[in-house]
């Protein structure tokens, strides 16, 4: 049978009980909107995050264009986060009419590099938003120092890392505030679009329930003019049923990520990198190959179905010609570009599976 690179089936299959009552459940109580469903998922999941706040939103794009609002981040202002991402990051900040300052990605990690970020600040910088790429933290220490010195705000991208830690610190505990997004294919993910911001900081919660909701705050009081960003109630209980499952699931992926890098060391393909102060939860398992095309279809000749995250950096993109960026200027995340090859990844594979992946990347050399 082919391999899929995510395989959504197989996990509904293993707790089909529990994802249909939740589905019941919300149907048959009829509260589609917000309500003890809602509340219950925002609870739990600032529990897993180590945090004091979770507001449940309908996507992780909307948790980045709220996160900047309540940064009061507006026309003019920059805000400095990398090129080797997906587009929403950047995208959120244009939406507000800021601009998009990319820096470079640390050529081990893939993450946004502390260093550039230091060199890009500059007095129009509003806030830094970090990516937990893969749903490996980025090195958010430096980061959060550089941000002290400067008086700017630090806004987690965690769309890919759902329990991943530094130094012990779970993703979205460390800035001031953290995006999640609840994608289909993320570590936890809804059955549609779905989104979260965590913060530990009371007023900043307060504000966002506000604006994802009209800015109301009866039904017909409306204080601000806000957004209809809601999480729906079939999302959330969909979420809270998986959530029980999250810890055990994010274990096995680091499980499935140590075997696959110990069949490829010595090969020719470059395992991913992990700093020993921190434990990723592997949302991709992305490796290296000078080959990289090739290889791609050798895969998939042999049934295994492969991604790339991600084929053009920002700032090689159409949408942003006008920031005046061109090939050469970042040249780690470039490389990364040409070179990554996600393999397949998800709790429901076997050790079987994942020799028989290693054998045939081995096999293309």
């Amino acid at each position: 049978m082919p391999l899929p690179l995510v395989d959504l089936q197989a996990q509904y299959a293993a707790i089909k009980p529990e994802i249909d009552a939740a589905i019941q459940r919300v149907i048959g109580n009829t509260s589609f909107i917000l309500g003890k469903e809602v509340s219950e998922f925002e609870k739990n999941f600032a529990a897993f995050c180590r945090a004091k706040h979770c507001v449940g939103l309908d996507s992780g794009t909307a948790a980045l264009h709220l996160a900047l609002l309540l940064c009061d981040v507006k026309l003019g202002d920059e805000v400095i986060t990398t090129t080797h991402t997906f587009v929403a990051t950047a995208e959120s900040i244009s939406v507000i009419g800021a601009r998009p300052v990319l820096v470079d990605i640390d050529p081990r990690t893939y993450n946004l590099d502390p260093r550039a970020v230091e060199r890009a600040i500059t007095p129009r910088t509003r806030a830094i938003i970090p990516v937990h790429l893969y749903g490996q933290p980025a090195e958010m220490d430096p980061i959060l120092e550089i941000a002290r010195q400067h008086h700017v705000r630090v806004i987690e991208d965690a769309a890919q890392a759902h329990g991943a830690e530094y130094r012990g610190k779970r993703a979205g505990s460390m800035g001031d505030l953290a995006c999640f997004s609840f994608f289909p294919s993320k570590n936890l993910g809804a059955y549609g679009d779905a989104g979260a911001l965590v913060t530990n900081d009371d007023d900043l919660a307060a504000r966002a329930r506000l604006l994802r909701d009209h800015g109301r705050r009866d039904k017909y009081e409306h204080l601000v003019v806000g957004y209809g960003y809601r999480l729906d109630a079939l999302q959330a209980a969909i979420l809270g049923a998986k959530l029980t499952h999250l810890d055990a699931w994010n274990v096995r992926r680091r499980a499935i990520a140590d075997y696959y890098t110990e069949l490829l060391t010595n090969s020719k393909v470059v395992p991913p990198y992990v700093p020993p102060h921190i434990s990723p939860v592997y949302h991709i398992y992305a490796i290296r190959s000078k080959t990289r095309d090739a290889l791609k279809q050798h895969l998939k000749a042999r049934g295994i179905e492969t991604g790339i995250h991600y084929p053009i950096p920002l700032h090689l993109q159409p949408v942003y010609a006008n920031l005046g960026y061109a090939r050469g200027d970042f040249p780690n995340a470039e490389q990364a570009a040409n070179e990554e090859l996600s393999l397949p990844m998800y709790p429901e594979l076997t050790d079987a599976h994942v020799g028989m992946i290693a054998d045939a990347v081995k096999a293309f050399e």
